[in-house]
């Protein structure tokens, strides 16, 4: 049984979600993760996002609920309300990433995330994806020509079709999935014991 994380670098309850996701983690070391980019912001959606009016109001129910933080500067960026973001570079950015170290994926995953919603910095930006690699202690030089190279453009488009082939329509979604049996621990929200006690229910006879 592997679990797979299907959520969105520009998707604020996929940031709020990150705590639980590094705790469920760090009680199941011996389960693998893969993370999968689920593509919100891309095609028509990639638009300034002040056209998002939402975005606000949902990130102070983040907030309460999941305890995330909200950075200055990412306040800032939705003030001014300019900003697009672009799901796909980002998924290249998780792909780089997490080429570099794929055991260590949900946590680069995370790193991302606070990256664009505490320090405000844009995930299109290679420098960003560079300061992410440099503090989780990557070959940042690789992973900036990663970001820049086909093959994770591929990855990008391969993770969108994993994505909608397991049906996942929301973010973040956490699965647990063994063999052909495909099981949803987490849509939204869910606390880490939440989780544990759904993926107990899976392992009783």
């Amino acid at each position: 049984m592997k679990l797979v994380y299907v959520f969105d670098a520009y998707c604020g309850w996929s940031h709020g979600f990150s705590g639980t996701l590094s705790e469920v983690v760090a009680r199941h070391p011996d389960v693998p993760v893969e993370v999968v980019s689920g593509g919100l912001f891309t095609g028509s959606r990639r638009v300034p996002v002040r056209e998002f009016g939402h975005v606000q109001g949902a990130n102070a129910q983040i907030a309460e609920l999941t305890g995330a933080e909200f950075g200055e500067a990412y306040e800032g960026l939705i003030a001014d309300g300019s900003f697009v973001m672009d799901s796909e570079v980002a998924a290249r950015g998780v792909a780089a990433l997490r080429q570099a170290a794929p055991a260590r994926a949900a946590e680069l995953a995370g790193a991302l995330q606070r990256a664009f919603y505490v320090d405000g910095l844009s995930l299109s930006d290679p420098a960003t994806c560079r300061k992410v690699a440099e503090e989780a202690g990557l070959d940042a030089d690789a992973v900036v020509a990663a970001f820049g190279g086909p093959r994770v453009r591929v990855a990008a488009g391969a993770d969108f079709h994993r994505a909608a082939s397991l049906g996942v329509t929301g973010f973040p979604t956490l699965l647990a999935v063994d063999g052909d049996r495909v099981t949803v621990l987490a849509r939204g929200h869910a606390t880490a014991d939440e989780v544990d006690q759904r993926l107990a229910a899976l392992r009783t006879p």
